[in-house]
């Protein structure tokens, strides 16, 4: 038997992982992925396997049905998002799927908040001038009073809201299918999206990627926001329409913006958003912590095991 392991974090400890396949005779396919693969490679690969372990991947329809076409019994999406894998083929293919939900909430959530300072602050700004020999000081502003806008309160979200709270900020929170408990009730200001928006001074993504929300921060949006608003996206890149985002960083209707994510990963080396200096960039990363990854990697071989009931 062979399982194929095509997520980055997880590929880097491999080495940790060996064992628990060796134990039950299963060879472990481990290529080396920087981001993702692409469907030509995966219609090769995953028909040798009878286990996958998918990644940011396009895990769709055409990969899974060369998949079933071969050896393939069984697949575990790595992490939290799914947005990348068609369930709906798989249930059509009879192949079992299923996630690593509720892993990353204290990893993203901490990133989110960091990035949240960083804007406030300048700090990424400060940081680079330095390295070239430079000495500014930008004046930052306050946390103290000002108000966050967190979509999404899912395990991410959750994190995110609790820990901007001892800052000083006010958080509102989106999320239709939020159900906060009595205490959440009262430290946090539920509203129906864009209810509201214009009082953010900070709007935070942590949200999943689907119909509903792609691009749902988008022009219309961004237009009723706070002058030099700062916007923070740890969730997935299509949430927010980055032709708009662009638009609004040019204009100054937003300040500065922390990316994680991208609408095209990695991000093309002629994005615009490369342009703006006060803007942090980063690889899609947040949940990038060892320990994390111990976890979230341990339990997707649990959950792929039980499906090759080994």
């Amino acid at each position: 038997m062979k399982v194929l392991v095509t997520c980055p974090p997880m590929l880097r400890l491999i080495e940790e992982f060996k064992p628990q396949f060796e134990e039950k005779g299963i060879e472990l396919i481990a290529p080396n992925v920087v981001q993702t693969l692409s469907e030509d490679e995966l219609t090769e690969l995953v028909p040798q396997v009878e286990g996958w372990i998918i990644g940011d991947d396009p895990a769709t329809e055409r990969v899974f049905t060369a998949g079933k076409q071969g050896k393939l019994k069984a697949a575990v999406k790595w992490g939290v998002g799914v947005d990348n894998v068609d369930f709906k083929a798989c249930e059509k293919l009879g192949i079992p799927v299923t996630n690593t939900p509720q892993m990353f909430g204290h990893e993203v959530g901490a990133l989110a908040v960091q990035y949240v300072l960083a804007l406030a602050r300048d700090s990424y700004f400060i940081d680079r001038e330095v390295r070239k020999g430079n000495w500014p000081k930008p004046a930052g502003i306050s946390l103290e009073g000002r108000t966050a806008a967190v979509i999404g309160f899912g395990d991410i979200g959750k994190h995110t809201a609790k820990y901007l709270r001892p800052f000083g900020l006010n958080v509102i929170v989106y999320d239709p299918f939020a159900k906060p408990n009595e205490v959440e009730q009262q430290q946090f200001s539920f509203k129906n999206y864009p209810d509201d928006i214009e009082k953010a001074d900070f709007l935070v993504v942590t949200c999943a990627l689907n119909e509903s929300t792609y691009h749902m921060v988008n022009e219309e949006v961004l237009s009723k926001m706070k002058d030099a608003v700062r916007i923070v996206n740890v969730s997935r890149g299509p949430v927010i329409d980055e032709k708009a985002l662009i638009f609004a960083l040019e204009s100054g209707k937003v300040y500065a913006a922390a990316l994680d994510v991208f609408e095209e990963e990695p991000l093309p080396l002629s994005s615009p958003l490369r342009n703006f200096e006060k803007c942090i960039l980063g690889t899609h990363n947040g949940s990038n912590t060892v320990d994390a990854v111990r976890r979230a990697s341990k339990e997707a071989i649990r959950k792929l095991f039980q499906f090759l009931e080994v």
